[in-house]
Parts: C-alpha cells; structure tokens; sequence
C-alpha cells in the first residue's frame, strides 16, 4: 500500500542569513509586524543564528531507519519542512523522481489543532499541488497524543528530571507542563488542549507526582486577542507567591528541544526562575527516546500491516486515521498563531 515514509517538520535556518527570510516563510500572509518579526530574530541570533530544529529531525530520521531495519520494514525515509530546506514540495517532486506512488507521512506534532494537524495537511497538499502530475498520494499519520509509547518517552524524560531534586519528595516537586500557546478561537475549534491535558495526566501519572499544572508559551498575537493561559512567566510567579520552590518543567507540547525551548525555558524562564528564588528543572524533550522512535514504527506498522492493534492509553482511545473535512477549521484573517 506504501512505499516510502515521509518526515515533515516545522524547519528552522541553519545559518544567520537564513533567520529573516525564515521568520518570512513562517509569517507569510499573517497579521504579523515588523517590529515582531525582528524581536523573534534577535532569538534566533542569541544562538547564532541556528535552530537546532533541522538537525534534530536528522538524528530522528538516522534513529527510525535503524529501528524500521530491525523490524524487517525496507521503506525509504524522505523529509521536507513546511518553512525551510529541504521544502516540501522539493521532496515530493524528489520522491516522483524515484518513482514513488504513495507514502505514508510523520508530522512532528503529537496533537491535533489548526497548527499541528490540519495545517501540515494543508502543506501536503500544496505541495503535491505545485509538483503536479504524478506527485505520490501522501497519507498522515494520526496524531499520538495518547499512544503509550509516547507516554513512556514523555514519562522517561520526567524521570530524569527528577533527579535534579534529590532532597525533595514527589509531593513537593511541582510538575508544570508546557505547550505552545494558540488563540482560544483556534482551542475552541480543536480537541487541542483536551489532548493535552491528557498527555499531561497521563505522564503525571506514571511518575508518581501528584501536583501538575498546564501552561503556555510562544504567544505571539496582539495583547487585545485572547491566547491559551496561563503564560508559563506568570504562572512562575503566581507559584512562587504560594510557597511553591521546585518547579519541574517539562515541555510536553514539543517533541524536540528546538528554538521555542532553547529561549522561551531555558532562557527566559530560567532566568525568572533564578531572580524569584525558584529551583526549576527543565525536562528534556522526548526527542530520539527508543519508546519515542518504537512508537514511530508502530504507527507505521498499523497501517502498512493487517490486524495490528491500535494502541491507545487512557479514557479516550486512539485518534482516526483519516480527518473529517470540517475539523479543526483554518483561524480567521485576525488570528496570528504558529505551530
């Protein structure tokens, strides 16, 4: 049925000339400034002008081919980004190159929502659109949200964290979760914080610490437009007024440590951490975890092979393969937002 897998990513630039004509690509058509735009540059250039976004997604890619070889399952692995190189549409007329008629794609993104779903369907089929005939049918993986493998990654990098408070019980160490914030219009249309708040309980669960809170980050509309609350800085303060002083933080919104994680948390929150006297530990993404990339494979097996289980923790069951046509609707010309 497939004959190839296709990786698609957010991208980010590689160089310091890359960051504005990336930052454009992201913004394309939005109701974004000028002002916003170079204020999130000057993120990018406090790194030296590199996300390490694209380089992540090749150490996940060399990680799943080895665990797809192990398995018996020869599909070739392609990738392309939404926002940067390697584009999107230069990969599908890549993959038509080399003959390929159908594949199968992972989107970086456990959750469903405008951003994190519909979008990068969108994406595929622009791209497919711009190569033309021949261009493979592209089918998306479901979102994975709830899937144990998942769970077990997430879990794991909780774990680790742990450590970092070696004199503190798991009723003193509070677990606070962070997600990328979105306008509420967009939340209102999408299973996108249900899902996770899901992933958070679950997580919390499976290690043992009974104090969790949700919070967002990366806001980037206008002050006058409602985004998921409560913004990660605040949220900080507000624990620290009520007595709160270990603060385990872990970013389950993301699967990989890119710029989002390197400035917005280890940058901004760090800092704030340190001026309010807060001891904060910052969870490691779930990046190329073995359950992580075992999940990967999994996914894929149960579309590619008959009678596989679909797997699925908790109250509310595996995600379809295939998206109504109706959900999670593009946001209004007013809405600013990204994945």
């Amino acid at each position: 049925m497939y004959d190839a897998i296709l990786i698609v990513s957010f991208g980010g630039p590689e160089t310091p000339e890359d960051v504005l004509p990336f930052l454009e690509n992201v913004t394309r058509g939005r109701n974004v400034s000028r002002e916003r735009l170079l204020e999130v540059a000057e993120h990018y250039y406090h790194f030296g002008g590199k996300s390490p976004i694209n380089d992540q997604c090749r150490e996940l890619i060399a990680a799943l081919r080895r665990e797809l070889d192990s398995a018996g399952i020869g599909l070739p692995i392609y990738w392309g980004n939404r926002n940067w190189h390697p584009l999107l549409a230069n990969t599908v007329r890549e993959m038509r190159a080399h003959g390929i008629t159908r594949a199968l794609a992972f989107v970086t993104s456990a959750y469903s929502g405008y951003s994190g779903c519909r979008q990068y369907r969108e994406n595929i089929q622009a791209a497919q659109q711009e190569v033309g005939e021949g261009a493979p049918i592209i089918d998306k993986i479901r979102p994975f949200y709830n899937h144990p493998g998942f769970i077990e990654a997430c879990a794991a990098r909780v774990q680790e964290a742990m450590s970092g408070f070696p004199n503190a019980t798991c009723s003193d160490i509070r677990l606070v979760i962070s997600a990328h914030s979105i306008p509420c219009s967009m939340a209102a249309t999408s299973d996108y914080e249900q899902q996770l708040r899901e992933t958070a309980r679950l997580t919390a669960e499976a290690v043992g610490l009974p104090n969790w809170d949700l919070v967002f980050q990366s806001r980037s509309g206008p002050p006058s437009q409602p985004w998921l609350e409560p913004d990660i800085l605040d949220h900080l303060r507000a624990l620290r007024q009520q007595g709160v002083t270990d603060v385990l933080l872990a970013p389950l919104g993301f699967l990989s440590d890119h710029m989002e994680i390197l400035y917005d948390l280890d940058t901004e929150a760090t800092a704030l951490a340190h001026e309010l006297g807060v001891r904060l530990v910052r969870a490691r993404t779930v990046g190329t975890h073995p359950a992580f990339v075992r999940m990967i494979r999994q996914l894929i097996t149960e579309r590619i092979c008959p009678n596989q289980p679909r797997l699925a923790a908790g109250a509310f069951g595996p995600t379809p393969d295939f998206c109504r046509s109706d959900c999670c609707p593009a946001p209004s010309r007013g809405d600013t937002h990204r994945a």
